[in-house]
């Protein structure tokens, strides 16, 4: 490709980038619902070794309390655990219809007018006064102003801007236009070849997420095997363990809290099973400490 950085093709090429702390990949717990899904996670996590740096929401912030949000970020911050918090409202939670069209599948993420960019600012902040500092935005526009008020002082300087994996980016190019308005973290196509990473990863440096076990909805595939080569390829790598043949609880509510509860402890159990994988097959990766501050973890402070 003449005048660009972008590779010509896909092709392997170890990578050299690492977290600011020096580690290769950490591990997330996606769709960690509530407080007590964080609790449930941590306990199981604890009992078989299963080190976690990272959990993540996605039924969004309007479906939690202030308590709730208060109780993310204290246990957030007593185990240096980052937060990540989705926003809402979406499309899907609109009277449109366009994201329940056959075409629509990933467009219910999207955020629809500007009152919904409003509500969606709003919930920024007010999870930002109870002490959250990451958040997974899944719609560019919104990617982009959070990103501006943050450069702006009008948000913290330490928060984090994580792109969400529906908006499924494929190529260096994509990525590489997150990037640059603003994403910290990269949730990319979760069939992407250890190729198609490594070109992705030859163009930008925000750590990679990535789905090495994808819930159903986002193709449902089961790659573990493949992870330490990710790392090896596509370092500063998020392991993110998803559940094939689960329900989609989003969004949650107290009716789901068993199934939750069950699937957050499978998570951590699938996650467990990926991290030895990756002891036996790549001892030398290096993986980030837990239960320490990290500068770029950006843990909440507790309010």
């Amino acid at each position: 490709m003449p005048n660009s950085d972008i590779p010509a093709t896909d092709a392997l090429v170890r990578s050299e980038k690492r977290f600011a702390d020096g580690a290769q990949y950490r591990i997330e717990i996606p769709s960690t619902e509530t407080p007590k899904a964080f609790r449930v996670a941590l306990e199981e996590a604890d009992k078989i070794g299963c080190p976690i740096h990272r959990v993540s929401q996605g039924s969004g912030i309007q479906m939690l309390s202030d308590d709730d949000m208060r109780e993310y970020a204290k246990i957030g911050a007593d185990r240096a655990i980052e937060v990540c918090l989705f926003t809402t409202p979406r499309a899907g939670f609109d009277i449109g219809g366009m994201w329940n069209a056959p075409a629509g599948k990933f467009i219910q993420w999207q955020v629809r007018g500007s009152d919904q960019l409003r509500y969606s600012l709003d919930e920024v902040k007010r999870a930002v006064d109870l002490g959250i500092r990451s958040f997974l935005l899944a719609d560019i526009g919104l990617i982009e102003i959070v990103s501006e008020l943050r450069a702006q002082g009008q948000l913290p300087s330490n928060l984090i801007i994580k792109s969400s994996a529906v908006i499924a980016p494929a190529n260096p190019a994509s990525c590489r236009i997150l990037e640059r308005i603003g994403s910290d973290t990269i949730n990319v196509a979760t069939d992407l070849t250890i190729q198609q990473l490594s070109a992705i990863r030859q163009v930008v440096s925000a750590p990679i997420d990535m789905y090495v076990e994808a819930p159903d909805g986002l193709g449902g595939f089961v790659r573990h095997h493949e992870t330490p080569d990710m790392i090896t390829f596509a370092a500063p790598l998020y392991v993110k363990l998803g559940l094939r043949n689960s329900p989609d609880i989003y969004p949650y509510g107290g009716h789901l809290e068993n199934l939750a509860l069950s699937l957050t402890r499978e998570r951590v159990r699938r996650s467990k099973l990926v991290y030895d994988l990756i002891q036996r097959q790549a001892p030398e990766a290096i993986i980030s400490a837990t239960n320490q501050s990290h500068a770029d973890l950006a843990v909440p402070a507790t309010q």
